[in-house]
């Protein structure tokens, strides 16, 4: 992968609805930093969470459908922001290898052949590994600086390791390294890559709003002033349920959920509706104000030094 070439871009079906904010950060955050993406002509869902519990060989094939739409274009490096897509398409390539389970999926692509050679991995770690950080730092013209980040993977970002390939499985550091390169203080977070409860919400809603809150009444107690993300399901989870997790537990929790994207876009000064700031559900004001308040404090100290 090289950042001089196109991308094949799967922004998921979340990125279409649910998490817009997450797929038009990434999209704004990608282009200042000069990485291309290219859509994936009539790109199809990887089967989320219910297909492969269904059949393994159709969720195969759904998510391998993508890689054959790519070929098509002649992308064949492919880039995602969310990581069950990343999980269920990475399992795709390593199934249409099985005995068993690649024919099947093949003859459920109507004759379609996959071709060699094709890569996925998370737009997190491409940014990590094309973009240095002093290129970050350098695009940070309004940098992060006193804003306190608790960096939350969620449990797929890196897991199973031998799938996902995303460093320390129990305690990755890509986001830590980026957000810190834009000037953020970025906090050690013991519960990054912990359940959220996932997508239990409905069955199982007192499973997420426990774990859930979990996670945000620790990020609180650590003096957080923003949780950042990189999955459409945990940034729900924490940020739309907030509510119901106060009611749950009688807290009063407060806490901005945001995009590690959304929070390198406020650092590249990138206008806020390209960050869709507007979509989340807990008010993001307090992180704009801190920031704002930082940066006034700079100059004015700057204009004393000059005074004297």
């Amino acid at each position: 992968m090289s950042r001089n070439e196109p991308f094949g871009y799967y922004p998921g079906c979340s990125g279409q609805g649910t998490s817009a904010e997450y797929d038009s950060s990434t999209r704004a955050v990608c282009a200042e930093l000069g990485m291309k993406l290219q859509d994936l002509e009539d790109w199809n869902c990887c089967g989320s969470t219910p297909a492969h519990t269904v059949d393994h060989s159709l969720s195969t094939a759904l998510s391998a459908r993508n890689f054959v739409q790519a070929g098509k274009q002649g992308l064949f490096d492919i880039v995602t922001p969310c990581p069950s897509c990343l999980k269920n398409m990475r399992v795709a390539l390593r199934n249409m290898s099985d005995e068993h389970i690649g024919p099947q999926a093949s003859k459920l692509l109507g004759g379609d052949t996959l071709q060699e050679g094709h890569t996925i991995k998370s737009v997190m770690q491409v940014i990590h590994e094309q973009v240095s950080a002093n290129e970050i730092a350098a695009k940070s013209i309004r940098p992060l600086e006193g804003l306190k980040v608790a960096p939350y993977y969620g449990c797929l970002m890196s897991r199973p390791q031998g799938l996902m390939q995303f460093g320390d499985p129990e305690n990755p550091m890509v986001m830590e390294e980026i957000l810190a390169a834009a000037g953020a203080e970025v906090l050690p977070f013991p519960l990054k890559v912990e359940c959220c409860g996932a997508s239990m919400g409905i069955p199982l809603n007192e499973a997420v709003t426990r774990l859930s809150g979990k996670i945000i009444d620790l990020a609180a107690a650590l003096g957080a002033d923003v949780i950042a993300v990189a999955c459409p399901l945990c940034q729900m989870n924490l940020d739309l349920r907030q509510g119901q997790i106060n009611r749950a537990h009688k807290t009063h929790f407060q806490l901005p959920v945001m995009y590690y994207t959304q929070l390198l876009g406020l650092a590249f000064a990138l206008p806020h509706n390209e960050l869709g700031l507007d979509k989340l559900v807990v008010d993001p004001q307090p992180v704009l104000d801190k920031l704002a308040n930082q940066r006034r404090a700079v100059a004015n100290a700057m204009q004393t030094e000059g005074a004297a």
